[in-house]
């Protein structure tokens, strides 16, 4: 990618729990993007399984099955970058709030959210482990820096490292 990048922010309304629906009105905005040129299209945090899915990831099956429904996303992609928010699962069982970077029909990263928010109706320290480094990627000659919702708000945290590290553009879903 060269030049300049024209982005789609496809703010969806998705539902907790509804794994299927959700892909599909994911699969529905990204061709929507696609037709309307975008290099980019970035979706909301969780937006496959919905937010805040709170004790449903306490259900070994749920964040199985939302894996499955990313794998499936991922075969479907392609010609556009798609940045999408799941529920992410370490070998240890750990799990992590996260944002896929799919291009080209390949999951070619994943960001884990670093700033877990636990004030108000926020409970993610609950359920999440926190991200260990922030996420910089190379597509093509633009450096892009994806971190998820609190991560942009700590003054000096991850934004600031991923500019360092020669991110010219954040996306913060």
């Amino acid at each position: 990618m060269e030049g300049m990048l024209r982005i789609a922010l496809a703010q969806i309304n998705v539902t907790v729990g509804d794994l299927k629906g959700n892909v599909k009105k994911i699969l529905n905005f990204t061709r929507q993007a696609q037709r309307l040129k975008a290099d980019i299209v970035t979706f909301p945090e969780m937006a496959i399984c919905g937010y805040p899915p709170e004790d449903l990831l306490l259900k070994k099956h749920f964040v199985s099955d939302s894996l499955k429904m990313l794998d499936s996303l991922i075969e479907k992609i392609s010609d556009i970058v798609v940045i999408v928010g799941f529920v992410d699962r370490d070998k240890k069982g750990n799990l992590y709030n996260a944002a896929g970077l799919i291009d080209k029909g390949k999951l070619e990263g994943i960001c884990h959210k670093i700033e877990l928010p636990n004030y108000g109706v926020f409970d993610e320290k609950r359920y999440f482990q926190p991200g260990k480094s922030p996420f910089v990627f190379a597509l093509g000659k633009t450096v892009l820096g994806v971190n998820i919702c609190e991560d942009i708000w700590v003054k000096g945290g991850v934004a600031k490292y991923q500019a360092g590290q020669g991110a010219r553009l954040i996306i913060n879903i």
